[in-house]
């Protein structure tokens, strides 16, 4: 009596162990199925970091670029300022101006009472 209900017992327990097995293996499937579970958020993660690094490799040879041509750019209005300063300091050289004499001669005058008044 004692050996029949043992047996009884163990094929419960085979018949409970392989139950809980399937319910393992549906979940586990579930689980990284490609399209709904986490095998698919990982696919999907995986290709945005794919294209994340792409641009970021094409963002920094683009500010590569920049900085290249904002360094050119910079440069050239140093030497532009440097030639500015140059031509300021040779007009102090210059003599001064000679205030304008009226023109001889016929002439043309829009307002004639703007004749000897500076504008």
């Amino acid at each position: 009596m004692m050996i029949e209900i043992a047996d009884i017992l163990l094929a419960a327990g085979a018949i409970g162990a392989g139950f809980y097995c399937l319910t393992l293996s549906r979940r586990l499937r579930r689980f990284t199925d490609l399209e709904k579970g986490v095998g698919g958020a990982v696919a999907v993660l995986s290709a945005q970091v794919d294209d994340l690094t792409r641009t970021l490799t094409r963002a920094q040879g683009a500010a590569a670029n920049s900085v290249g041509a904002l360094s050119a750019t910079a440069e050239r209005a140093e030497h532009a300022g440097k030639r500015l300063e140059l031509l300021m300091a040779s007009l102090h050289d210059l003599p001064e101006a000679a205030p304008q004499q009226p023109p001889v001669g016929p002439f043309f005058v829009r307002h004639p009472e703007a004749i000897g008044r500076r504008a």
